[in-house]
């Protein structure tokens, strides 16, 4: 995620270059190219959004015009995948042999049929309602619902569940590598290493090592180059001095386990493999190698089974204290991200925001990416009346840790529905900050916002497994709460033990 340090100097001596080039210069400037390089990671999820929600409209007109009636969850090849919900007219079981007639009469091919609890009885009618989904011809699908409505009540569709995919096993994550390559030294003009032909033939050889990367692999060990352990000893020593009077104790515990146990220090950069080992054993959170910045919601999605995408590259030399790129370098990862990633509240945090995006809409994600902005990558809260920074933005650059504390920025206390609305850019320091009152008053209002987003359906990850539960039936949730039940008996046996 982006972690703006860049002056407004800066941004004004470009517009001044633009305002003397001639008229095709400047077109050429301001392409949409360059002025992607100004926007920021939730306009691009916005513009991604807004493109969807164009062609779910181009598609939704189009089966209007087919019959009003059309209820459409998928289209492909002339066949249309239906999602039904209905109720039987009357009790008796010779009911559901008519209604399940209409779908023979017009041969649809059924692929799932359930029963549920009605939720809300009827009087005349079953206690049951029926799911049923089926594929049919799609100049089948209008007279099929009129048919189905003279035999069933309360005929519906669940368009409205259908969600985006999103990995249920934890080696899923091979197929999340969706990159954002708008910052990429190879195609950003104002990148420090467009130029530098040497850095960019780095970077790509490094990349490769994500790009081949299976999960349950050992991290590839990368031998940094002298000229790479000079920057990270740069960037260390500088924050490293802040850290007591800036960073929150958890922070700062964790920094200086992680100088006794992964050879952190300023003359060597850490190796994923061995800080992936350490955080496992902490609080079961581990690395995986990514080439770039990741899609929002590719990168939220890992998070939900506690694994966190780290890039293996060092930032430019020439701009040692600022990554052009938006926090994605393992300057900004491992002294800014993995430290809080220790704390077993805030991995319960991180992992919190990943459950809330799984098979959320764009604009949801758009929300939780803004939420995640203002938590985890600029985070403040309170400890002891003062104000700490937790934010792996704050803790990885050296000048907006000062200018975050300062009485500069405008600081709110954290609300996530105004935090998920709250506009940021990525190009220079926050404006506004939000504080927390502790880390688990920040989680117990995250999972409140949660579970206001609209899914059918809701998560829980299974640690045994590395899984995600699906909870879309009252008989998953109560296998869930079986489990759940498992352990409180074993906490009050061992309540009983030590009275």
């Amino acid at each position: 995620m982006p972690t703006p340090n860049s002056s407004t100097s800066s941004a004004k001596g470009f517009r001044r270059a633009v305002s003397e080039l001639d008229s095709k210069q400047a077109e050429a400037i301001m392409s949409p190219r360059f002025i992607g390089r100004r926007q920021s990671l939730i306009e691009d999820a916005r513009k991604e959004r807004e493109a969807a929600a164009a062609a779910a409209a181009a598609a939704a007109a189009t089966e209007a015009a087919e019959s009003s009636e059309t209820i459409v969850f998928e289209e492909k090849d002339g066949k249309a995948m239906l999602n039904l919900f209905f109720i039987l007219k009357g009790a008796k079981t010779s009911s559901l042999s008519h209604a399940l007639k209409v779908f023979e009469t017009f041969e649809a091919k059924i692929h799932h049929l359930e029963t549920r609890p009605s939720r809300k009885p009827r009087a005349g009618t079953t206690e049951l309602e029926y799911f049923i989904r089926c594929e049919v011809h799609s100049s089948d699908v209008s007279t099929l619902m009129s048919s189905i409505k003279r035999v069933s009540e309360e005929v519906r569709s669940t368009k409205e569940d259908k969600f985006y995919w999103f990995p249920r096993k934890i080696s899923e994550l091979d197929k999340c590598h969706h990159l954002v390559t708008k910052f990429d030294p190879d195609l950003d003009l104002d990148h420090p290493g467009f130029s530098d032909q040497a850095y960019r033939q780095r970077r790509k050889m490094i990349a490769e090592i994500a790009f081949h990367y299976k999960y349950g692999e050992p991290i590839p060990r990368v031998e940094y180059r002298a000229e790479e352990i000079a920057t990270w000893r740069e960037v260390y020593s500088t924050l490293k001095s802040l850290y007591p009077t800036h960073a929150c104790k958890e922070h700062l515990e964790a920094f200086y386990l992680l100088e006794r146990s992964c050879g952190y220090s300023e003359n060597n950069i850490p190796q994923l493999e061995d800080v992936s080992c350490f955080l496992k054993e902490r609080t079961g959170f581990q690395l995986r190698p990514v080439a770039g910045l990741l899609s929002a919601r590719d990168f939220l999605s890992s998070l939900a089974f506690r694994v966190f995408q780290c890039t293996q590259y060092i930032r430019h030399a020439s701009s040692p204290m600022h990554s052009p790129e938006p926090g994605r370098d393992c300057c900004h990862e491992l002294l800014g991200h993995v430290p809080m990633l220790a704390d077993k509240t805030f991995a319960q945090f991180s992992q919190d925001i990943g459950l809330a995006s799984l098979g959320a809409t764009e604009e949801e994600i758009e929300k939780l990416a803004t939420l995640y902005w203002f938590t985890v990558e600029f985070g403040l809260c309170k400890q002891n009346g003062i104000i700490k920074a937790y934010g792996a933005g704050l803790l990885s650059s050296y000048g907006e840790l000062i200018h975050s504390l300062s009485d500069e920025p405008e600081v709110r206390n954290f609300d996530p529905d105004a935090a998920a609305m709250q506009p940021y850019q990525d190009q220079n320091y926050q404006p506004v900050y939000f504080v927390s009152e502790s880390f688990n008053d920040a989680k117990d209002k995250l999972r409140s916002y949660a579970a206001r987003i609209k899914r059918p359906f809701s998560v829980k990850y299974d640690p045994y497994t590395h899984s995600i539960d699906l909870l879309d039936s009252s008989q998953k949730i109560h296998h869930s709460l079986e489990n759940v039940r498992d352990e409180l008996h074993s906490l009050i046996d061992a309540l009983n033990v030590i009275s």
